[in-house]
């Protein structure tokens, strides 16, 4: 599994390093696939196979080194770069005063930005925690690298009914799309499945208020240019600005920004389609549904019996 010299350069960056508060534990390095293998080395694969160029990693200090030692000689022995981004406070911007109490990142849009001295290519974000499929890889490769420089991104669209979960509560980001261009991003929280099979934001109540199941979602599966990172430096000194002192959980998150650029008419993003399948780990019950997917995949020989 090597890309061949000719495929232009685009990264994969991954984001690792979120607290996984509602799964309970460092999901990011917990062996799900049948031999092992931890959930972002499907992503991995599939990105090398669609022609990806280099993977970075978003991490913590605490997980850096078990990332090193899983995959720099497996990647770099493909001809693949690899980089690590730590995602802490140091790069908060001078003027906000971190409160001593706050153990939480700010987001996956903090996250990102993490990761600009590392990356100078088209690249496309995904979450740790999820499993894409090869096909949605491969749609926006082809799309990223063929975008203009500046004021122009990418996402790979799911339906809501494909993405929620039976064992709890998911947050996912709704989309308005028009002719295949996002509209607007709506990060939703609370989501549920009831016992009659509809699904509801039970944010504000616990009776909820009903959602299309056919709804576009946003995974974080986005395709950018290095452009979005000055975006993104003064979306988080905007919101840094705007939290309340002492505030101890508010994260600045990825739609935000993306929703922010749109409106402001200073981006366009395509709504990329894809009929690969989605899942992922959010709750700690999700891991069973997800090793048996992974292990029929395998045995269908969507993967090989041996990912590397």
């Amino acid at each position: 599994m090597y890309f061949s010299n000719e495929r232009k350069k685009a990264a994969l960056v991954i984001l690792a390093a979120g607290l996984g508060s509602r799964y309970g534990g460092a999901k990011q390095i917990e062996g799900v696939g049948p031999n092992g293998e931890i959930l972002m080395e499907y992503s991995i694969y599939d990105a090398i196979r669609a022609g990806f160029t280099k993977v970075v990693f978003i991490v913590t200090r605490e997980i850096r080194d078990g990332l090193r030692e899983l995959f720099d000689g497996r990647l770099r022995s493909r001809g693949m770069e690899v980089e690590y981004a730590i995602q802490d406070y140091s790069s908060i911007p001078s003027f906000y005063r971190i409160p001593a109490e706050r153990k939480k990142p700010f987001g996956t849009a903090h996250a990102l930005l993490c990761a600009k001295d590392a990356v100078k290519e088209p690249f496309a974000v995904v979450n740790a925690d999820d499993y894409y499929g090869a096909e949605a890889f491969s749609v926006l490769y082809n799309e990223i690298t063929a975008m203009p420089a500046s004021g122009r991104a990418a996402m790979v669209g799911f339906r809501l009914k494909n993405t929620v979960s039976k064992n709890g509560t998911v947050t996912r980001g709704l989309c308005a799309v028009e002719g295949g261009r996002l509209k607007s991003i709506t990060e939703t929280y609370k989501i549920s499945v009831f016992p009659d099979g509809s699904i509801r934001d039970t944010a504000e109540t616990p009776e909820g208020v009903p959602l299309d199941p056919e709804a576009a979602v946003s995974m974080n599966f986005w395709g950018f240019t290095p452009w979005i990172f000055n975006e993104a430096e003064a979306y988080l000194a905007e919101f840094l600005r705007g939290l309340p002192e002492g505030d101890l959980k508010s994260e600045c998150i990825l739609p935000g920004l993306v929703d922010s650029l749109i409106r402001a008419g200073r981006l366009e993003v395509s709504v990329l389609g894809s009929s690969s399948f989605w899942f992922g780990m959010t709750n700690r019950e999700d891991r069973p549904i997800v090793a048996e997917g992974l292990k029929a995949m395998h045995k269908e020989g969507v993967y090989p019996e041996k990912l590397w």
